[in-house]
């Protein structure tokens, strides 16, 4: 392999991508901030078609993995939102989000900057009708749980700004970082390993090869945001942009462990109506892409296309963006290995956890069982999927509080 080949492909893309991915991080920030979860679940609530759009609506611009999505999906469940939105919502959300959607205009462009969205928004309000149709709301038990916006809306303007930005660019970016690092990596790969030749018979074969892409997609599992330099890579090496597109829109809205939780949250009959969902919009539109649309609409970034040119010029704002951006990853690595190595006292029990995969998630859980009575210190580590609560606090209320989040309690030592 050439290194200096690998190198040069890897910095394009990140370069061509760093301004629109940390101005969706910050976007995102004051979203979380700003937007009150309790107001999205009055506007959620009942079996109208209305909910079901107004989900998809709120879900679009969030910037929440699969993982991510599913605990937020739970509590607005718990608070009063119809089991056809709440489906909605756990299709839209993390299929986009304005990170991902700021980041394909950089690299693939604006029709599939614009596509993106009107897939699903489509997915989501087509399986949100289904659920309402095929899989009837049933009594439920309707929990009240504190807004976690409830104390930032007390405080100062300019402190829900610092907020914002630190939920956007450190919260964040850990998040997404390890996803999107990976798929960075393995866009750089295809660039300089695959022969420029070896996709283009499958593209003669759109629909078998678009079935290919979702059945490696849904196991492999990348972010909305990781999963564009792969399309862009696989499109510069002679994929279909339909092909490309089905990447894009069913790697991040499905994966095994988030549908393993998800079917017992929702039901077996709504999980296979959002799998079907989230497949036959994917492929819908990508047959629509390849079939109807000119391929010169979607074409990859001008300056990744051209890597294998000796000299790529890049402006001095992408490229301190993209420092900025890699500052930002080495330093949530570094806080991520810190806080997984803290002294366990005779009052720290661990709880082990499924369901966990990402920083909001990390967060999610902390936040919830730091309201439980008793609790002094929550540290959640999730490469061993435990929550450290130090305390005197009941371990039943700990057990409730971590099902509540939207999690998968499995034992206490």
């Amino acid at each position: 392999m050439n290194f200096t080949h690998f190198i040069n492909s890897l910095w394009a893309i990140i370069c061509e991508m760093s301004p629109y991915i940390l101005l969706g991080f910050i976007i995102a920030g004051v979203l979380h901030v700003f937007v009150e979860q309790r107001t999205m679940s009055r506007h959620l609530s009942g079996n109208s078609l209305s909910s079901v759009i107004k989900a998809a609506l709120f879900g679009i611009p969030l910037p929440l993995c699969s993982c991510g999505v599913l605990p937020t999906a739970v509590s607005l469940r718990r608070q009063g939102a119809g089991k056809g939105a709440t489906t909605s919502f756990l299709i839209a959300t993390p299929q986009t989000g304005v990170d991902s959607i700021a980041a394909t205009y950089s690299l693939l462009g604006l029709p599939f900057a614009i596509l993106r969205p009107v897939a699903a928004l489509t997915g989501a309000v087509f399986g949100g009708a289904m659920v309402n149709k095929f899989d009837k709301d049933t009594e439920e038990e309707t929990i009240t749980i504190a807004d976690t916006n409830e104390d930032m809306k007390k405080q100062p303007l300019m402190k829900r700004i610092g907020a914002a930005l630190k939920y956007g660019l450190i919260d964040m970016v850990a998040s997404v970082g390890p996803w999107l690092v990976t798929g960075l990596i393995i866009a750089a790969l295809i660039t300089v390993l695959v022969p420029d030749t070896l996709f283009v018979g499958l593209s003669r074969y759109p629909l078998l090869a678009m079935l290919a892409v979702v059945a490696v997609a849904v196991p492999m599992y990348v972010c909305a945001t990781g999963s564009i330099p792969i399309a862009m890579s696989l499109m510069v090496k002679g994929l279909s942009p339909g092909i490309a597109f089905v990447l894009l829109m069913a790697g991040p809205a499905a994966n095994f462990a988030s549908l393993m939780i998800l079917s017992r949250t929702q039901g077996k009959k709504a999980t296979l109506i959002y799998v079907a969902s989230v497949v036959v919009t994917a492929i819908a539109f990508g047959l629509i892409i390849d079939t109807f649309m000119p391929a010169s609409w979607f074409l990859p970034a001008s300056s990744v296309a051209a890597v294998d040119a000796c000299h790529v010029k890049i402006g001095w704002f992408p490229t301190a963006c993209s420092i900025l951006l890699l500052i930002l990853l080495g330093y949530t690595f570094i806080m991520s290995k810190h806080h997984n190595h803290n002294h366990i006292t005779d009052m720290t029990k661990e709880y082990k956890i499924n369901g966990m995969a990402c920083q909001h998630c990390k967060n999610n859980v902390e936040k919830q069982l730091a309201k439980v009575p008793g609790v002094e210190n929550v540290e959640v580590n999730l490469d061993k999927a435990v929550a450290r609560v130090t305390g005197e606090a009941d371990s039943n209320a700990v057990i409730e509080a971590i099902r509540l989040a939207g999690y998968e309690f499995v034992s206490v030592n």
